[in-house]
């Protein structure tokens, strides 16, 4: 089996519900973030000259949900020592804490910095898809918790299927072929203007 999130990020107002939620339901201290809301923003404009009024611009402004993407070739995986953070038969990567020795290199491997180490158990932790809920058959709390619907979660074949026109990666994430994440994102016309003239993570010092 597999698991995944998909993302619409021209419904996403960067309102972070999906992110407290996160942090109420595993009881997160202000240091760890297993959820995070990436603010991404770019584009110039120039002040108008002699007589003109208009303001030439191309500034644009996104948001980026991002969790553990519970990839298709887990990096975090690879390079684990003991075989703690592994991938389970649903598709759900997570690390077994009775093997994690707290080395860190699966937060090093990361391309989307999700396993964190928690430095007072000394062991790694991440989102695992919420998979108590799951057994449950309750949604990822994530998911639940956003006003706007703008996540959604399930088999990457039918989100596929459910979500025509998704991708894998806008900006700032890396290529999709780094570790072929589960996750699929209907791009706004922002993300389409940042592929065009890039830009800069506006929140790098809270994420």
């Amino acid at each position: 089996m597999a698991f995944g999130f998909f993302f619409d990020n021209a419904r996403c107002t960067g309102c972070k519900t999906c992110e407290m939620a996160c942090k109420d339901y595993r009881d997160l201290g202000p240091e760890a973030t297993f959820r995070r809301v990436i603010d991404y923003e770019g584009g110039t404009w120039n002040a108008p000259s002699g007589t003109e009024t208009a303001v030439p611009e191309n500034v644009f402004a996104y948001h980026l949900s991002l969790a553990c993407n519970h990839c298709g070739d887990p990096a975090c995986t690879h390079v684990c020592p003991t075989g703690a953070m592994h991938k389970d038969d649903q598709g759900l990567v997570w690390p077994d804490e009775r093997k994690c020795i707290g080395c860190g290199y699966c937060t090093m491997a990361c391309p989307y910095h999700a396993p964190f180490i928690d430095q007072r158990l000394k062991k790694s932790s991440k989102c695992d898809g919420c998979r108590a809920r799951l057994a449950e058959g309750l949604a990822p709390v994530c998911v639940e918790a956003c006003p706007v619907r703008a996540l959604d979660y399930g088999d990457p074949a039918e989100l596929v299927v459910r979500h025509p026109g998704a991708v894998r990666s806008i900006l700032p994430l890396p290529a999709e072929d780094a570790t072929w994440p589960n996750l699929f994102i209907l791009p706004s016309p922002a993300a389409a203007l940042a592929a065009e003239a890039g830009g800069h993570i506006a929140n790098r010092e809270e994420i």
